[in-house]
């Protein structure tokens, strides 16, 4: 599991309908024709922040999928058809003030009476199904295959080496924090008795004005400190701490082959015993936030005054915990996608991955189940900055670098600004192997507990292109899984800026060439080129 934790000119829809025709009363220009120089990085105001997501270009300057044009300029005054969305991720907070509106009800089923109502396999599940049951932490997949003593395996070897510099590094990481923190904390203290209060701005901080060495060393360290844009420095040292607790479970669990996690009771390595897991699809944990973090960028309930607006109205999110604090089993994900199949979603979001998978061909046999059965299946494109044409990510839709399907869209993340630094440091690409790209830098969305906070990765621009993918089929409900997917990748913003990959300023590629589409994901061209098609 690795989901973690920028055009004066909108392009019209009608520029990109090469196929398609024109639309009446709009004059065309090519596509190439359009000047995207004018177009400089700004600083955001909160409110650009939490919303970017949704911005449009020519607008507000933002690289946003111009979801707000498309709700005022196409949507006003439109009713769709609902849609199903399954979220095959962490559990998901389905009490949550922003979210509780819009998950799926199995009404087939009889909560709590302990009897498969619906006769589908799974007993009283009521959102969704848990695959996990109580299992919290795991291993990654590749430091299974060390634990199972496999030494035949052509990838032991591999796995073996990857394991001894992915500890040395978590163990310098998470070292190098605790330091950080211990001089935070104490130049923190120090400040705060100076200025005689515990919460200071880092103006207040700037004009101390002493002579005491000491005193300017801390007032060196908190000034850096708020360089890192995080917030107070109490949001900060909380940043810090929660780094530190992410490095030190990786050491104890992901990175441990002596960590046995798996309690739901069933062999991992065989595809018919199935029957484990339960209906509770919450969150086991408060830190537990990705599933409610990512639901919340395709459908947190709009327009009610409450946290976050959601891309896609009409939705109903089906819950399917299958992602642990580690790797996901490939047994979990593929019945999970069988499960969201059958039982009515026609969109799933995959926003997980992983390096190795010791069971590919289950789940490429479900991804192309989920095609005869018309659901289209997004898959965040992976956070390790690297070329997936080269370097894979599980799970993937090709074999041989064939594709199995073409109901599967893979989904890099883009920050929110316009320039070199367009795509995300961490964001994975592939000219082959990644679709599309969108936003996923610092989003804005739900968090447990009805709160909400920004992450950023791939994780989270996977589930903005379900978010248009659910607007598409609730208003052309008759429109293709396929036809869903040529459309999100044939009616982007194909930008011609150069940007900086991996986040190495020494490489710098065209956007175009990072991706199958060369694309930005736009909502709004999404829609009127879907109107398009008969």
């Amino acid at each position: 599991m690795k989901h973690f934790s920028s055009l004066l000119v909108t392009i019209s829809i009608a520029m990109l309908l090469t196929s398609c025709g024109g639309v009446p009363g709009v004059i065309s220009t090519p596509i190439e024709n359009i000047d995207t120089s004018p177009i400089k990085e700004k600083e955001l105001t909160d409110n650009e922040k939490n919303t970017w997501g949704h911005l449009d270009l020519i607008k507000d300057t933002i690289p946003g999928m111009s979801v707000d044009k498309a709700y005022n300029e196409l949507l006003n005054g439109k009713q769709g058809q609902q849609v199903i969305v399954a979220v095959i991720d962490s559990g998901i907070d389905i009490d949550h003030e922003d979210l509780d509106g819009v998950i799926w009800r199995n009404s087939r089923e009889i909560a709590g009476n302990g009897i498969d109502d619906d006769n589908n396999g799974y007993i009283d599940d009521i959102n969704g199904w848990n695959f996990l049951g109580n299992t919290y932490e795991e291993q990654l997949e590749y430091v299974r295959l060390i634990a199972s003593g496999q030494t035949s395996n052509p990838k032991y070897a591999q796995a073996k080496a990857k394991l001894e510099q992915e500890k040395k590094e978590a163990l310098g990481r998470k070292t190098q924090y605790e330091q950080i923190l211990q001089q935070v904390s104490g130049s923190d203290a120090a400040i705060a008795k100076h200025l005689s209060k515990a919460i200071y701005t880092l103006k207040e901080v700037s004009a101390i004005n002493t002579q005491d060495q000491t005193l300017l060393q801390h007032k060196s360290i908190i000034t850096q400190t708020f360089g890192f844009e995080i917030g107070t420095i109490e949001e900060t040292k909380q940043e810090f701490k929660d780094i530190i607790e992410h490095y030190t479970e990786s050491l104890n669990y992901n990175l441990n082959v002596d960590f046995k996690g798996r309690k739901t009771g069933d062999n991992p390595d065989d595809l018919s015993d199935v029957g484990y897991g339960n209906g509770n699809v919450k969150p086991m944990k408060k830190s537990e936030s990705h599933g409610t973090h990512v639901s919340g960028i395709i459908a947190a309930e709009r327009n009610n005054g409450k946290g976050v607006n959601g891309i896609a109205k009409n939705v109903k999110i089906m819950a399917i915990r299958s992602t642990p604090r580690g790797d996901e089993y490939d047994k979990d994900v593929a019945l999970a996608i069988r499960y969201a199949v059958d039982n009515g979603a026609k969109i799933i979001n995959a926003s997980f991955g992983k390096s190795y998978s010791n069971h590919p061909d289950w789940v490429h046999d479900a991804i192309k189940y989920a095609e005869s059965k018309d659901v289209l299946f997004v898959h965040a494109a992976g956070n390790d900055g690297e070329d997936t044409d080269f370097s894979a990510n599980y799970p993937n839709d090709n074999v041989n670098g064939s594709e199995i399907s073409n109901n599967y869209i893979s989904v890099g993340a883009l920050d929110p600004v316009y320039g070199s630094k367009l795509v995300a440091s961490f964001s994975n690409y592939g000219k082959n192997n990644v679709d599309v790209f969108a936003p996923g830098g610092k989003v804005y969305s739900t968090m447990p507990e009805n709160e909400y906070k920004a992450q950023g990765g791939t994780s989270m621009a996977a589930p903005a292109v379900a978010g248009v993918a659910a607007l598409i089929r609730s208003y052309y409900p008759k429109l293709k899984a396929s036809q869903v997917k040529q459309i999100i990748l044939d009616s982007g913003l194909p930008l011609k800026t150069k940007v900086m990959v991996g986040g190495d300023s020494n490489n710098v590629k065209p956007f175009a060439d990072l991706s199958k589409s060369g694309k930005a994901v736009n909502a709004y061209n999404a829609l009127v080129m879907a109107s398009q098609i008969k």
